[in-house]
């Protein structure tokens, strides 16, 4: 899909030597552009948490230092057009994260041209964003922006393929816990982009009662039970292995049931028992491959794990275009 040329937006730079080895209390007093932070919150992001990310990036990268070979090699007053684009073709996700990054590194005021959105599907070689700045903020912020970007951008791409093989049924993808350590609401938010569904954000939003809990509670019913006493407000999911157990635990009320490793045979007999009294979810064994044969069963959810703990990046690139 071809997606036309956004508006020319201009973004505040975030202070004198932000992200450019500035002391760590003015690198941590740096404030994204608002209208660049209603985009992040339209999207469902918290503005500071993404703010905070695009900090801890960055400092890995500069270590409170500067990025000795741009200083040495681009003068200070340069200026530069730079453009994001997709190497290959894929689905985009975190054009605004790559945004904020710019932002905390720029000292100046830039420029940023919006050719695609996030969730668009994109072609190799169609520019995704255009950034106008000082050439030396465009390059130390570069890697940043782009490990940031290619990451969610694969795991978007790789949630489309799903969501598409999935088209026509009722049945959603969606994610799991299992994903990187401070990016989790960035790569959830790529499992939107890319079609997709989300499981809870932590373990205070929702329960899951899985095998484990069931072994320390003494059942799986008796596991349920305890939670819906003690958080009865909560919403709660339950884990079961066999037949037995969905009913068990269907009998107790639960209103979404994980079926753990069923094949789709036994994924259409627990849809037929449970008969609507509850949404039922399939895990384990997943590939794409058989996605819309598990589907097909009449499931409510496929849960991916891989989707953010395996994904490869979407290549794209930044060039700098040629002085004219």
């Amino acid at each position: 899909m071809t997606t036309p040329d956004l508006p020319l937006v201009s973004s505040g730079g975030c202070g004198d030597g932000c992200a450019c080895g500035a002391d760590e209390e003015t690198y941590l007093e740096c404030g994204l552009d608002p209208a660049l932070a209603q985009l992040l919150a339209d999207a469902g992001l918290d503005p500071v948490e993404v703010e905070d990310i695009a900090n801890v990036a960055l400092q890995e990268d500069l270590a409170h230092g500067v990025d000795v070979t741009t200083v040495a090699t681009i003068p200070e007053d340069a200026v530069a057009t730079a453009d994001f684009t997709a190497r290959e073709a894929g689905t985009v996700a975190g054009l605004r994260i790559a945004e904020a990054v710019m932002s905390v590194v720029c000292t100046e005021e830039f420029e940023v041209e919006r050719h695609a959105e996030d969730g668009d599907r994109v072609e190799a070689g169609q520019t995704l964003l255009s950034v106008t700045t000082r050439t030396r903020d465009i390059l130390t912020a570069e890697r940043s922006a782009l490990n940031l970007l290619c990451r969610l951008s694969g795991i978007a791409t790789a949630t489309r393929a799903w969501a598409d093989a999935l088209e026509g049924t009722g049945a959603k993808v969606r994610d799991t816990r299992k994903t990187t350590p401070g990016l989790r609401s960035l790569e959830k938010f790529a499992v939107r982009c890319g079609g997709g569904v989300n499981h809870r954000m932590s373990l205070s939003d929702a329960a899951l009662v899985k095998d484990n809990h069931v072994v320390a509670a003494g059942g799986v019913a008796e596991a349920f039970h305890a939670v819906r006493e003690r958080f009865p407000d909560v919403p709660i999911e339950v884990e079961v292995d066999t037949l037995h157990q969905l009913r068990e635990v269907l009998d107790a009320g639960a209103d979404l049931i994980l079926l753990d490793n069923f094949t789709p045979a036994e994924c259409a007999e627990a849809v037929a028992l449970v008969d609507g009294r509850a949404a039922l979810e399939a895990s384990g064994r997943l590939t794409l491959e058989g996605a819309k044969a598990y589907a097909d069963t009449g499931v409510d959810y496929l849960a991916v794990g891989a989707l953010t703990h395996s994904s490869p990046i979407l290549d794209i690139g930044l060039d700098l275009r040629a002085a004219e």
